[in-house]
Protein backbone atom coordinates (compact mmCIF):
# COMPACT_ATOMS: atom_id res chain seq x y z
CA UNK A 1 0.00 0.00 0.00
CA UNK A 2 1.63 3.51 -0.88
CA UNK A 3 2.31 5.50 2.16
CA UNK A 4 -0.43 8.30 1.49
CA UNK A 5 -2.74 5.44 1.41
CA UNK A 6 -1.80 3.95 4.49
CA UNK A 7 -1.89 7.06 6.00
CA UNK A 8 -5.44 8.11 5.37
CA UNK A 9 -6.23 4.16 6.22
CA UNK A 10 -5.22 5.02 9.45
CA UNK A 11 -7.09 8.10 9.86
CA UNK A 12 -10.36 6.21 8.91
CA UNK A 13 -9.43 3.59 11.48
CA UNK A 14 -9.29 5.86 14.35
CA UNK A 15 -12.87 6.70 13.65
CA UNK A 16 -14.69 3.15 13.99
CA UNK A 17 -14.48 2.11 17.73
CA UNK A 18 -14.77 -1.66 18.10
CA UNK A 19 -15.84 -4.15 20.29
CA UNK A 20 -14.80 -7.96 20.22
CA UNK A 21 -17.33 -10.34 22.00
CA UNK A 22 -16.54 -13.87 22.23
CA UNK A 23 -16.59 -16.37 25.33
CA UNK A 24 -12.86 -17.08 25.09
CA UNK A 25 -10.43 -14.50 26.78
CA UNK A 26 -7.58 -15.85 24.62
CA UNK A 27 -9.67 -15.31 21.11
CA UNK A 28 -10.43 -11.49 23.04
CA UNK A 29 -7.17 -10.83 23.82
CA UNK A 30 -5.83 -11.85 20.36
CA UNK A 31 -8.21 -10.10 18.52
CA UNK A 32 -8.03 -6.09 20.41
CA UNK A 33 -4.37 -6.58 19.97
CA UNK A 34 -4.37 -7.04 16.12
CA UNK A 35 -6.94 -4.54 15.96
CA UNK A 36 -5.07 -1.97 18.53
CA UNK A 37 -1.93 -2.26 15.95
CA UNK A 38 -3.91 -2.12 12.51
CA UNK A 39 -5.08 1.42 14.02
CA UNK A 40 -8.58 0.84 15.26
CA UNK A 41 -9.44 1.76 18.76
CA UNK A 42 -10.83 -1.76 20.32
CA UNK A 43 -11.85 -3.06 23.24
CA UNK A 44 -13.23 -6.88 24.29
CA UNK A 45 -15.85 -8.25 26.66
CA UNK A 46 -16.93 -11.77 27.80
CA UNK A 47 -19.99 -10.57 28.82
CA UNK A 48 -22.74 -9.80 26.13
CA UNK A 49 -24.71 -7.21 28.41
CA UNK A 50 -21.72 -5.53 28.81
CA UNK A 51 -21.68 -5.16 25.23
CA UNK A 52 -24.52 -3.83 24.46
CA UNK A 53 -23.94 -1.32 27.21
CA UNK A 54 -21.26 0.00 25.17
CA UNK A 55 -23.60 0.26 22.46
CA UNK A 56 -26.20 1.88 24.01
CA UNK A 57 -23.17 5.15 25.03
CA UNK A 58 -22.39 5.04 21.88
CA UNK A 59 -18.38 3.70 22.90
CA UNK A 60 -18.35 1.80 20.01
CA UNK A 61 -19.60 2.02 16.37
CA UNK A 62 -19.14 -1.92 15.22
CA UNK A 63 -19.22 -4.82 17.61
CA UNK A 64 -17.40 -8.38 16.50
CA UNK A 65 -19.83 -11.12 18.22
CA UNK A 66 -18.93 -14.76 18.26
CA UNK A 67 -22.66 -16.41 17.35
CA UNK A 68 -21.98 -19.32 19.66
CA UNK A 69 -22.38 -17.82 22.74
CA UNK A 70 -23.42 -18.75 25.81
CA UNK A 71 -26.67 -17.12 27.65
CA UNK A 72 -27.04 -14.78 24.86
CA UNK A 73 -25.88 -15.92 20.91
CA UNK A 74 -25.52 -13.82 18.18
CA UNK A 75 -28.83 -13.89 16.82
CA UNK A 76 -30.54 -12.39 19.96
CA UNK A 77 -27.53 -9.82 20.61
CA UNK A 78 -27.98 -9.01 16.84
CA UNK A 79 -31.95 -8.30 17.70
CA UNK A 80 -31.17 -6.69 21.09
CA UNK A 81 -28.30 -4.75 19.76
CA UNK A 82 -30.20 -2.76 16.83
CA UNK A 83 -33.09 -2.64 19.18
CA UNK A 84 -30.85 -0.45 21.33
CA UNK A 85 -29.04 1.31 18.60
CA UNK A 86 -30.58 0.89 15.04
CA UNK A 87 -27.12 2.30 13.81
CA UNK A 88 -24.39 0.00 15.00
CA UNK A 89 -22.92 -2.37 12.81
CA UNK A 90 -22.66 -5.79 13.72
CA UNK A 91 -20.19 -8.71 12.44
CA UNK A 92 -21.24 -11.94 13.57
CA UNK A 93 -18.62 -14.67 13.19
CA UNK A 94 -19.53 -18.79 13.21
CA UNK A 95 -17.29 -21.67 13.28
CA UNK A 96 -19.84 -22.96 11.05
CA UNK A 97 -20.40 -21.42 8.29
CA UNK A 98 -22.89 -21.90 5.41
CA UNK A 99 -24.33 -19.00 2.40
CA UNK A 100 -27.42 -19.60 4.05
CA UNK A 101 -26.48 -18.69 7.41
CA UNK A 102 -25.18 -15.53 6.04
CA UNK A 103 -27.50 -14.36 3.59
CA UNK A 104 -30.01 -15.00 6.70
CA UNK A 105 -28.03 -12.89 9.33
CA UNK A 106 -27.66 -10.11 6.60
CA UNK A 107 -31.46 -9.95 6.12
CA UNK A 108 -31.45 -9.99 10.18
CA UNK A 109 -29.64 -6.67 9.86
CA UNK A 110 -25.78 -8.26 10.68
CA UNK A 111 -23.45 -5.66 8.70
CA UNK A 112 -21.04 -8.97 7.55
CA UNK A 113 -20.85 -12.54 8.63
CA UNK A 114 -17.79 -14.06 8.63
CA UNK A 115 -16.61 -18.07 9.25
CA UNK A 116 -14.16 -18.68 12.64
CA UNK A 117 -11.32 -19.01 12.75
CA UNK A 118 -11.21 -15.07 10.95
CA UNK A 119 -9.71 -14.40 8.31
CA UNK A 120 -7.88 -10.99 9.42
CA UNK A 121 -7.06 -9.39 5.93
CA UNK A 122 -10.84 -10.31 4.58
CA UNK A 123 -11.82 -8.98 8.42
CA UNK A 124 -9.75 -5.96 7.74
CA UNK A 125 -11.27 -5.06 4.24
CA UNK A 126 -14.50 -5.00 6.15
CA UNK A 127 -13.81 -2.82 9.02
CA UNK A 128 -11.89 -0.47 6.22
CA UNK A 129 -14.90 -0.01 4.07
CA UNK A 130 -17.26 0.79 7.39
CA UNK A 131 -14.48 3.43 8.55
CA UNK A 132 -14.61 4.98 5.09
CA UNK A 133 -18.34 5.52 5.66
CA UNK A 134 -17.87 6.61 8.58
CA UNK A 135 -15.57 8.93 8.06
CA UNK A 136 -17.48 10.25 5.01
CA UNK A 137 -20.61 10.61 7.61
CA UNK A 138 -18.40 12.64 10.03
CA UNK A 139 -17.60 14.82 6.77
CA UNK A 140 -21.38 14.97 5.56
CA UNK A 141 -22.44 16.18 9.16
CA UNK A 142 -19.55 19.10 9.39
CA UNK A 143 -20.81 19.85 5.58
CA UNK A 144 -24.41 19.97 6.67
CA UNK A 145 -23.45 22.28 9.39
CA UNK A 146 -21.65 24.72 7.44
CA UNK A 147 -24.99 24.89 4.65
CA UNK A 148 -27.46 24.98 7.63
CA UNK A 149 -25.39 28.43 8.61
CA UNK A 150 -26.09 29.69 5.12
CA UNK A 151 -29.77 28.94 5.54
CA UNK A 152 -29.91 30.85 8.52
CA UNK A 153 -32.11 33.60 8.06
CA UNK A 154 -31.58 35.75 11.39
CA UNK A 155 -32.44 32.64 13.41
CA UNK A 156 -34.74 31.37 10.61
CA UNK A 157 -34.57 28.41 8.81
CA UNK A 158 -36.32 27.41 5.61
CA UNK A 159 -34.65 26.78 2.13
CA UNK A 160 -37.88 26.51 -0.07
CA UNK A 161 -39.38 29.10 -2.36
CA UNK A 162 -41.94 30.12 -0.24
CA UNK A 163 -39.63 31.34 2.58
CA UNK A 164 -37.12 32.55 0.14
CA UNK A 165 -39.55 34.64 -1.08
CA UNK A 166 -40.73 35.64 2.41
CA UNK A 167 -36.44 36.54 3.17
CA UNK A 168 -36.22 38.30 0.17
CA UNK A 169 -39.35 40.63 0.80
CA UNK A 170 -38.39 41.24 4.58
CA UNK A 171 -35.19 42.59 4.00
CA UNK A 172 -36.21 45.16 0.80
CA UNK A 173 -39.03 46.60 3.41
CA UNK A 174 -36.52 46.31 6.99
CA UNK A 175 -35.74 49.50 6.43
CA UNK A 176 -38.19 51.61 5.38
CA UNK A 177 -41.33 49.97 7.23
CA UNK A 178 -43.55 52.07 9.94
CA UNK A 179 -46.66 49.60 9.79
CA UNK A 180 -46.19 45.61 8.90
CA UNK A 181 -48.51 42.81 9.03
CA UNK A 182 -47.19 39.50 9.34
CA UNK A 183 -49.62 36.40 8.54
CA UNK A 184 -49.85 32.73 8.96
CA UNK A 185 -50.77 30.12 11.03
CA UNK A 186 -50.09 29.18 14.63
CA UNK A 187 -46.38 27.86 15.57
CA UNK A 188 -45.05 28.84 12.09
CA UNK A 189 -42.80 31.60 13.28
CA UNK A 190 -44.48 34.85 13.02
CA UNK A 191 -42.51 36.55 16.23
CA UNK A 192 -39.07 35.46 14.94
CA UNK A 193 -40.01 37.35 11.60
CA UNK A 194 -40.92 39.93 13.48
CA UNK A 195 -37.81 39.96 15.35
CA UNK A 196 -35.38 39.92 11.88
CA UNK A 197 -37.17 42.86 11.38
CA UNK A 198 -36.55 44.80 14.12
CA UNK A 199 -32.71 43.24 14.00
CA UNK A 200 -32.54 44.87 9.93
CA UNK A 201 -34.07 48.09 10.63
CA UNK A 202 -32.75 51.36 11.75
CA UNK A 203 -34.10 51.28 15.38
CA UNK A 204 -31.95 47.18 15.56
CA UNK A 205 -30.64 48.96 19.10
CA UNK A 206 -33.97 50.23 20.73
CA UNK A 207 -36.27 48.03 22.23
CA UNK A 208 -38.79 46.19 20.90
CA UNK A 209 -41.51 45.31 23.23
CA UNK A 210 -44.51 42.43 23.02
CA UNK A 211 -47.36 42.22 23.51
CA UNK A 212 -49.67 39.24 23.08
CA UNK A 213 -53.59 40.48 22.54
CA UNK A 214 -55.14 37.17 22.56
CA UNK A 215 -53.71 37.06 25.94
CA UNK A 216 -55.22 39.76 27.97
CA UNK A 217 -59.03 40.67 28.23
CA UNK A 218 -60.05 44.34 27.00
CA UNK A 219 -59.26 46.55 30.14
CA UNK A 220 -55.65 45.19 31.14
CA UNK A 221 -54.55 45.22 26.82
CA UNK A 222 -55.71 48.92 27.28
CA UNK A 223 -53.52 49.42 29.94
CA UNK A 224 -50.72 47.21 28.60
CA UNK A 225 -50.47 49.12 25.71
CA UNK A 226 -51.16 52.86 26.70
CA UNK A 227 -50.51 53.24 29.95
CA UNK A 228 -52.49 54.61 32.92
CA UNK A 229 -52.48 57.58 35.48
CA UNK A 230 -53.02 56.92 39.68
CA UNK A 231 -56.44 56.34 40.27
CA UNK A 232 -57.54 55.37 36.79
CA UNK A 233 -58.87 52.08 37.93
CA UNK A 234 -59.41 50.26 41.02
CA UNK A 235 -55.72 49.11 41.89
CA UNK A 236 -54.15 51.93 39.81
CA UNK A 237 -51.96 53.05 42.96
CA UNK A 238 -49.36 54.70 40.36
CA UNK A 239 -49.00 56.11 37.18
CA UNK A 240 -47.26 53.91 34.83
CA UNK A 241 -46.03 54.23 31.16
CA UNK A 242 -47.59 51.51 28.28
CA UNK A 243 -45.77 49.50 25.71
CA UNK A 244 -45.77 52.09 23.53
CA UNK A 245 -44.26 54.53 25.53
CA UNK A 246 -41.82 51.76 26.69
CA UNK A 247 -40.90 51.13 23.42
CA UNK A 248 -40.88 54.74 21.98
CA UNK A 249 -38.10 55.51 19.15
CA UNK A 250 -37.92 51.48 18.99
CA UNK A 251 -40.44 48.71 17.56
CA UNK A 252 -44.10 47.60 19.21
CA UNK A 253 -45.12 43.73 18.09
CA UNK A 254 -48.74 43.54 18.46
CA UNK A 255 -49.34 39.62 18.37
CA UNK A 256 -52.40 37.80 17.08
CA UNK A 257 -54.44 40.95 16.47
CA UNK A 258 -57.23 39.30 14.81
CA UNK A 259 -58.24 38.70 18.66
CA UNK A 260 -58.85 41.91 19.36
CA UNK A 261 -62.51 43.74 19.58
CA UNK A 262 -63.24 46.45 17.70
CA UNK A 263 -63.45 48.97 20.31
CA UNK A 264 -59.89 48.36 21.26
CA UNK A 265 -59.20 48.15 16.82
CA UNK A 266 -60.60 52.07 17.05
CA UNK A 267 -57.87 52.61 19.84
CA UNK A 268 -55.34 51.12 18.07
CA UNK A 269 -56.24 52.98 14.91
CA UNK A 270 -55.36 56.32 15.72
CA UNK A 271 -51.94 54.79 17.24
CA UNK A 272 -51.50 53.71 13.29
CA UNK A 273 -52.64 56.69 11.89
CA UNK A 274 -51.41 59.60 14.33
CA UNK A 275 -49.12 57.83 16.35
CA UNK A 276 -50.52 59.74 19.51
CA UNK A 277 -51.55 58.11 22.82
CA UNK A 278 -53.36 58.58 25.94
CA UNK A 279 -52.84 57.09 28.93
CA UNK A 280 -55.89 55.35 30.71
CA UNK A 281 -57.71 58.10 32.77
CA UNK A 282 -55.57 60.93 31.02
CA UNK A 283 -57.24 63.45 28.71
CA UNK A 284 -53.25 64.60 27.87
CA UNK A 285 -52.56 62.88 24.51
CA UNK A 286 -49.01 62.00 23.79
CA UNK A 287 -46.94 61.00 20.45
CA UNK A 288 -44.81 58.08 20.32
CA UNK A 289 -42.41 57.57 18.23
CA UNK A 290 -42.94 53.39 16.95
CA UNK A 291 -42.61 50.93 14.17
CA UNK A 292 -45.16 48.88 14.56
CA UNK A 293 -45.16 45.38 13.53
CA UNK A 294 -48.88 43.22 13.34
CA UNK A 295 -49.06 39.22 13.81
CA UNK A 296 -52.17 37.58 12.69
CA UNK A 297 -53.07 33.56 12.62
CA UNK A 298 -56.30 34.96 11.38
CA UNK A 299 -57.53 35.82 7.11
CA UNK A 300 -58.33 39.39 8.07
CA UNK A 301 -59.60 39.68 4.81
CA UNK A 302 -62.39 37.24 5.60
CA UNK A 303 -62.91 38.87 9.07
CA UNK A 304 -62.87 42.44 7.55
CA UNK A 305 -65.92 40.73 5.69
CA UNK A 306 -67.45 39.40 8.63
CA UNK A 307 -67.50 42.92 9.95
CA UNK A 308 -65.55 41.40 12.94
CA UNK A 309 -62.58 43.61 11.89
CA UNK A 310 -62.17 47.41 11.37
CA UNK A 311 -61.35 48.03 7.50
CA UNK A 312 -59.60 50.82 7.60
CA UNK A 313 -57.21 49.64 10.78
CA UNK A 314 -56.72 46.33 8.02
CA UNK A 315 -55.54 48.44 5.00
CA UNK A 316 -53.09 50.65 6.98
CA UNK A 317 -51.51 47.47 8.69
CA UNK A 318 -51.19 45.54 5.75
CA UNK A 319 -49.76 48.16 3.48
CA UNK A 320 -46.38 46.05 3.86
CA UNK A 321 -47.87 42.04 4.42
CA UNK A 322 -45.20 39.18 4.46
CA UNK A 323 -46.80 35.76 4.94
CA UNK A 324 -45.10 32.89 6.89
CA UNK A 325 -46.01 29.74 4.72
CA UNK A 326 -47.18 26.68 7.12
CA UNK A 327 -44.86 23.57 7.54
CA UNK A 328 -47.31 21.74 5.77
CA UNK A 329 -46.88 23.78 2.72
CA UNK A 330 -42.80 23.65 2.65
CA UNK A 331 -42.20 19.85 3.45
CA UNK A 332 -38.38 20.58 1.63
CA UNK A 333 -37.52 22.68 4.93
CA UNK A 334 -38.37 19.66 7.47
CA UNK A 335 -34.86 17.92 6.69
CA UNK A 336 -33.08 21.42 7.36
CA UNK A 337 -35.17 22.04 10.33
CA UNK A 338 -34.56 18.80 11.72
CA UNK A 339 -30.84 19.41 12.06
CA UNK A 340 -31.21 22.97 13.11
CA UNK A 341 -33.28 21.71 16.49
CA UNK A 342 -31.05 18.34 17.06
CA UNK A 343 -28.07 20.87 17.29
CA UNK A 344 -29.37 23.23 19.28
CA UNK A 345 -31.03 20.34 21.55
CA UNK A 346 -28.20 18.41 21.40
CA UNK A 347 -25.54 21.11 22.89
CA UNK A 348 -28.53 22.12 25.38
CA UNK A 349 -28.51 18.31 26.90
CA UNK A 350 -24.74 17.61 26.04
CA UNK A 351 -26.09 14.75 23.84
CA UNK A 352 -24.00 13.89 20.64
CA UNK A 353 -26.76 13.84 18.50
CA UNK A 354 -25.91 13.26 14.79
CA UNK A 355 -29.79 12.69 13.29
CA UNK A 356 -32.47 10.03 12.81
CA UNK A 357 -32.54 6.58 12.05
CA UNK A 358 -34.32 6.42 8.39
CA UNK A 359 -37.40 4.95 9.52
CA UNK A 360 -37.69 7.83 11.80
CA UNK A 361 -36.89 10.27 9.05
CA UNK A 362 -39.84 8.72 6.90
CA UNK A 363 -42.24 9.20 10.10
CA UNK A 364 -41.62 13.14 10.04
CA UNK A 365 -41.58 13.64 6.74
CA UNK A 366 -45.44 11.83 6.60
CA UNK A 367 -46.53 13.71 9.35
CA UNK A 368 -48.93 17.05 8.72
CA UNK A 369 -47.79 19.00 11.22
CA UNK A 370 -51.07 20.76 12.02
CA UNK A 371 -48.82 22.55 14.88
CA UNK A 372 -46.56 23.71 12.54
CA UNK A 373 -42.47 25.05 13.06
CA UNK A 374 -43.39 24.94 16.90
CA UNK A 375 -45.05 21.06 17.17
CA UNK A 376 -41.75 20.04 15.08
CA UNK A 377 -39.48 21.67 17.41
CA UNK A 378 -41.56 20.43 20.79
CA UNK A 379 -40.72 16.74 18.69
CA UNK A 380 -37.44 17.03 18.80
CA UNK A 381 -37.12 18.59 22.11
CA UNK A 382 -38.64 15.71 24.23
CA UNK A 383 -36.65 13.21 21.49
CA UNK A 384 -33.19 14.85 22.16
CA UNK A 385 -34.06 14.37 25.85
CA UNK A 386 -35.01 11.10 25.96
CA UNK A 387 -32.89 9.13 23.22
CA UNK A 388 -29.82 7.32 24.27
CA UNK A 389 -28.21 6.84 21.02
CA UNK A 390 -26.32 9.07 18.63
CA UNK A 391 -29.30 8.65 16.47
CA UNK A 392 -32.67 9.58 17.35
CA UNK A 393 -35.24 6.42 16.54
CA UNK A 394 -38.91 6.01 16.31
CA UNK A 395 -39.24 4.50 19.86
CA UNK A 396 -37.88 8.60 20.98
CA UNK A 397 -40.70 10.28 18.96
CA UNK A 398 -43.76 10.85 20.56
CA UNK A 399 -47.24 7.96 20.46
CA UNK A 400 -48.75 10.11 18.13
CA UNK A 401 -46.45 10.19 15.38
CA UNK A 402 -45.36 6.04 16.45
CA UNK A 403 -48.97 5.10 15.36
CA UNK A 404 -49.88 7.58 12.78
CA UNK A 405 -52.99 5.21 11.47
CA UNK A 406 -55.10 5.57 14.58
CA UNK A 407 -56.70 8.50 13.07
CA UNK A 408 -57.24 6.82 9.71
CA UNK A 409 -58.95 3.78 11.87
CA UNK A 410 -61.42 6.51 13.15
CA UNK A 411 -61.86 7.81 9.90
CA UNK A 412 -62.60 4.12 8.78
CA UNK A 413 -65.31 3.14 11.13
CA UNK A 414 -67.54 6.31 10.33
CA UNK A 415 -66.81 5.94 6.30
CA UNK A 416 -69.72 5.78 4.13
CA UNK A 417 -70.14 5.90 0.65
CA UNK A 418 -70.88 9.11 -0.71
CA UNK A 419 -71.33 10.73 -4.26
CA UNK A 420 -67.53 11.67 -5.95
CA UNK A 421 -69.80 15.41 -6.57
CA UNK A 422 -70.24 14.99 -2.36
CA UNK A 423 -66.67 13.76 -1.45
CA UNK A 424 -65.12 16.87 -3.54
CA UNK A 425 -67.38 19.42 -2.04
CA UNK A 426 -66.16 18.07 1.59
CA UNK A 427 -62.53 18.05 0.73
CA UNK A 428 -62.84 21.42 -1.09
CA UNK A 429 -64.48 22.63 2.06
CA UNK A 430 -61.81 21.06 4.01
CA UNK A 431 -58.98 22.87 2.47
CA UNK A 432 -61.11 26.37 2.58
CA UNK A 433 -61.25 25.58 6.41
CA UNK A 434 -57.68 25.37 6.65
CA UNK A 435 -56.52 28.19 4.71
CA UNK A 436 -58.89 30.18 7.06
CA UNK A 437 -60.99 30.40 3.98
CA UNK A 438 -58.52 32.39 2.06
CA UNK A 439 -59.46 30.89 -1.98
CA UNK A 440 -56.36 31.96 -3.57
CA UNK A 441 -53.78 29.63 -0.90
CA UNK A 442 -56.91 27.03 -0.59
CA UNK A 443 -56.48 26.66 -4.61
CA UNK A 444 -53.09 26.91 -4.39
CA UNK A 445 -53.42 23.52 -2.34
CA UNK A 446 -55.48 22.08 -4.14
CA UNK A 447 -54.45 22.30 -7.24
CA UNK A 448 -56.54 24.10 -9.60
CA UNK A 449 -56.96 27.95 -10.92
CA UNK A 450 -58.81 29.71 -8.69
CA UNK A 451 -61.50 30.18 -11.76
CA UNK A 452 -61.76 26.23 -11.12
CA UNK A 453 -62.63 26.58 -7.23
CA UNK A 454 -65.08 29.45 -7.58
CA UNK A 455 -66.91 27.68 -10.18
CA UNK A 456 -66.99 24.60 -7.76
CA UNK A 457 -67.93 26.98 -4.74
CA UNK A 458 -71.11 28.63 -6.91
CA UNK A 459 -72.27 24.50 -7.78
CA UNK A 460 -72.03 23.74 -4.24
CA UNK A 461 -73.87 27.14 -3.48
CA UNK A 462 -76.18 26.58 -6.34
CA UNK A 463 -77.20 22.73 -5.32
CA UNK A 464 -77.65 23.15 -1.26
CA UNK A 465 -80.11 26.57 -2.70
CA UNK A 466 -82.04 24.13 -4.37
CA UNK A 467 -82.34 21.34 -1.55
CA UNK A 468 -83.21 23.92 1.31
CA UNK A 469 -87.17 23.93 1.10
CA UNK A 470 -88.77 27.50 0.42
CA UNK A 471 -89.89 29.36 3.92
CA UNK A 472 -93.10 30.94 3.46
Amino acid sequence: MPHAEMQVSETYRKNLPLCVLDDEFDQIELMTSRLARAGFPAVGTEDANEALQMVRRGACHAVIADNQMPGMDGWKFLENALHSDPGICVILANGCYSVESAIEAIKHGAYDYLCKPIDFARLLKTLDDLAHVFTQRGHIRNLDQQILSSLEFHGIIGKSPAMLEMFDLARKVARHYTNVLIAGPTGSGKELVAQALQSMSPVAHERFAVCNCSALVDTLLESQLFGHIRGAFTGATDSRPGLFEYANAGTVFLDEIGETSLAMQAKLLRVVESREIQRVGSPEVKEVNVRLIAATNRDLRAEVRAKRFREDLFFRLSAIELRVPSLAERPEDIPILVRHFLKKYGESYAKPIHGLTRRAQVLLLQHDWPGNVRELENVLSSAAMSATNEFIDVRDLPSSLQHPRGHEHALEATWRPLPLEEVRRIHIDRVLESCNGNRVRAAHMLGIGRTSLYRHLKRANKRAHTASPDVN
